[in-house]
């Protein structure tokens, strides 16, 4: 008999705590500071590539959507996560479901980094207003007689 899978449950488990570190990797890389000059020099390499096979390997350090897959293939081969069948169709289903949950996650990430910029902005503003409001001054274009 050949290899078997655990039960489902804990294969969906496997699914969507594996596509916690590829989207935190795939992010990483992407968008933060650290990894800010590799990933400029790549971009750079992508824009003045003369051929497509250099121009499409360089961009794949500057998309997340892109790199989660090179992530997730690693992770796939590191852990041999398999879904719904044993053999090598598992490691395929696995790899594109990998794939999409981690970017579902960088996703409500980055969504939520915006909502998170936007109220902080909201937040300044207020604060700005408040403080003339309490000095007096009336803040630009919001005096009676303008306009």
């Amino acid at each position: 008999m050949g290899p078997t899978l655990p039960p489902l449950a804990a294969q969906l488990a496997w699914l969507l705590l594996l596509a916690l570190p590829v989207a935190c990797v795939a992010w990483t890389v992407t968008h933060e500071e650290i990894f800010r000059e590799p990933r400029e020099w790549c971009r750079r390499r992508c824009d003045r590539a003369r051929g497509l096979l250099e121009r499409k390997f360089f961009y794949l350090f500057t998309c997340e959507y892109c790199f989660s897959h090179w992530v997730a293939l690693a992770f796939v081969a590191l852990f041999r996560f398999r879904l719904l069948v044993p053999d090598w169709r598992g490691y395929v289903a696995g790899f594109f479901a990998l794939v999409w949950v981690a970017n579902l996650y960088v996703s409500v990430f980055a969504w939520l980094r915006q909502e998170l910029k936007h109220e902080t902005l909201e937040a300044k503003r207020d604060e700005i207003e408040l403080e003339e409001q309490e000095n007096g001054a009336v803040p630009e274009g919001r005096g009676e007689g303008t306009g």
